[in-house]
């Protein structure tokens, strides 16, 4: 899972395997140290209507309606949006990029733009 924070927006990109234990297990959890400081991020699925995301203990979750999960995990939907909060959030699956990148990207999911070239 990748995370990326701009001004008031956070965007979370899974891949293929991320989504499977999301599936699996509701919840998916990463980590960076920072010397003594540990920072995390995590997505966890609830019973909110909307997405939603909160800030406590050097962590930030963002939590995901059941039946939004289930239907995110179960098809070809891309990802989803909140955009009615002071945060801008948005949560999708991770596409290969197109040009040459040095991370590995094989368990991302093949980039839709790729088929038409």
């Amino acid at each position: 899972m990748k995370i990326r924070i701009k001004g008031n927006s956070l965007r979370y990109r899974l891949t293929k395997t991320d989504v499977e234990n999301f599936d699996r297990d509701g919840y998916l959890e990463e980590t960076s140290c920072f010397g003594a400081q540990v920072f995390k991020y995590a997505l966890q699925r609830s019973k909110t209507n909307v997405l939603t995301a909160e800030f406590n203990d050097n962590t930030i979750t963002m939590y995901m309606p059941a039946a939004m999960a289930i239907e995110w995990t179960s098809t070809d939907r891309v990802g989803y949006e909140n955009n009615n909060s002071q945060m801008y959030l948005l949560i999708e699956k991770d596409f290969k990029c197109l040009d040459n990148v040095a991370e590995d990207q094989s368990d991302n999911y093949p980039n839709p733009l790729s088929l038409k070239m």
